[in-house]
């Protein structure tokens, strides 16, 4: 770190927040709560939120527990649920933003299109042709939010109503119709969960089997929240012992294909599919042929229900193309449809793109990403000084708290910004020789996590390797506390 001869007084800075999701929200609370208060937010969309305004599909919840997936600094005594379902969630960011006063900063339908490092400060456009600059830029886009759409042939041509499930169609009426859904990924298993009561019938077509947890999810009662609401330290305990049960149980496990822990997830799991399936064709149809937790584990209280339901139908052959009336596998069959949902995901390598980014010497993030997106500690990117991602490329993803991730990383970065905010530096930048290394490390320590075993899933890279953190979330936590200032270039 650049030694200073004499104390200078702390410039004032301005920060850039791209996204008022989980992250956007956080970043410009923390900022006011350390005086910072010149920052400005910005948010393509008409409303905060995130994921959680995108995806409005029936059955949308999040597989975290609730008083886990909340700020730590601002606990929700009021949760309906162990598991808290989307409008909850999306309610409750809207909630904090207006506690907090930040809702009043966020400038909506301002779609970043280009964000340019200029003489030591970031210059951004937007799509409606206004400008603006700042000298930190926080990107804070999150990771769950461009669909992605599947090739099959004939998609066009289907007559029904067709939307992905983060762009759900709510003027689609769903009583009475024939539904199908593509995939069985946490999204879909919840729409078929909530789906297959209602409709005349519901076809899942299912390229491959899924691990499912059997995870209840009971209500929290008036007198709970209550004692909550009295007793704060109580539900400050309970979001604790909650997030060690998960570093313990679940995150720490991953990581070790081999340890105990993993065992017991997938005796768990397996035990709940030879239980809970009756019928023995569908139970070997629904059976993976890869070690749990190798995708994202699903989270379910009444999928096996669900699909054993008489007007549910569980589709293995695969699709062979989209015709007006419906799907055609590739046995012939034509499975017809009113309505087809795609719930195929999302484009996890995008984060800050499509937006232009340019970094020092006119280095571009498309040039800088060319293989594929790469972050140091998923904060920090070579060659692009002052530009802090908040749940970045290769962070901790799948089945964890983002919120508590993006507390950590965002008490990383302050340490960060400090530097520049008392003059030790005027650019902080990850330095490419730490980031070979880190990315080196992580590669090889993916060998050992379960995302390796032999599945395919989106944590995967262009070349097999797991996107996401291979160590153990203790790990995490103690590489947020202090960065390692000599892996940074300080200008």
């Amino acid at each position: 770190m650049p030694a200073t001869s004499s104390p200078k007084e702390p410039r004032d800075l301005r920060f850039l927040i791209l996204g008022a999701g989980m992250s956007g929200i956080l970043s410009a609370i923390k900022l006011q709560e350390a005086g910072l208060n010149d920052f400005a937010i910005y948010e393509k969309a008409k409303r905060l939120g995130g994921t959680w305004r995108e995806n409005r599909y029936p059955g949308v919840a999040c597989d975290v527990p609730s008083h886990l997936y909340s700020y730590s600094f601002a606990p929700n005594p009021d949760w309906s649920h162990r598991f808290a379902p989307g409008s909850e969630i999306q309610a409750y960011f809207e909630e904090v933003a207006r506690k907090y006063g930040v809702d009043q900063q966020i400038q909506y339908g301002k779609e970043v299109t280009r964000c340019v490092f200029e003489n030591g400060r970031w210059q951004i456009e937007f799509s409606d042709g206004t400008q603006d600059e700042g000298d930190i830029l926080l990107a804070a886009t999150g990771v769950l939010h461009h669909p992605a759409y599947p090739e099959i042939k004939g998609l066009e041509s289907f007559e029904g109503k067709t939307f992905h499930s983060a762009r759900w169609d709510e003027s689609a009426s769903m009583a009475g119709k024939r539904v199908g859904v593509i995939g069985t990924g946490s999204t879909a298993i919840q729409i078929v969960s909530a789906l297959a009561p209602e409709v005349a019938k519901l076809t899942l077509f299912q390229r491959t089997a899924q691990w499912v947890m059997p995870q209840q999810n009971p209500t929290y009662t008036a007198e709970e929240k209550n004692e909550f609401r009295v007793h704060p330290e109580i539900l400050e305990g309970l979001r604790s012992d909650i997030s060690r049960l998960f570093a313990d149980g679940f995150s720490n496990a991953v990581v070790d294909a081999n340890s105990p822990q993993l065992a017991a997830i997938e005796a768990v799991c397996l035990q709940n599919l030879e239980e809970n399936i009756k019928d023995p064709t569908l139970r070997e149809k629904l059976r993976p042929d890869y070690r749990a937790a190798c995708k994202r584990l699903i989270m379910s209280e009444d999928f096996y229900d669900a699909i054993q339901r008489p007007n549910a139908e569980l589709v293995t052959e695969g699709i062979d193309r989209i015709e007006k009336s419906g799907i055609r596998t590739v046995d012939g069959k034509l499975h017809e449809l009113d309505v087809l949902v795609l719930a195929t995901g999302f484009r996890v390598d995008r984060f800050m793109r499509p937006m232009e980014v340019i970094g020092r010497n006119g280095v571009s993030l498309e040039d800088a990403w060319a293989k594929r997106p790469s972050a140091y500690m998923a904060i920090s990117i070579p060659d692009f000084p002052n530009l802090f991602m908040l749940n970045g490329p290769n962070g901790p993803v799948g089945n964890f708290s983002l919120i508590e991730v993006a507390e950590l990383q965002f008490a990383y970065i302050m340490q960060l910004v400090e530097l520049i905010r008392t003059r030790r530096c005027s650019e902080v930048s990850a330095s490419q020789e730490a980031t070979d290394r880190f990315d080196a490390n992580r590669v090889e320590a993916a060998k050992k996590t379960v995302w390796q075993t032999g599945c395919r899933s989106w944590y995967l890279d262009d070349r097999g390797v797991p996107a996401a953190w291979p160590w153990t979330f203790d790990r995490f936590r103690e590489e947020m506390a202090t960065p390692h200032f000599s892996e940074y270039e300080l200008c």
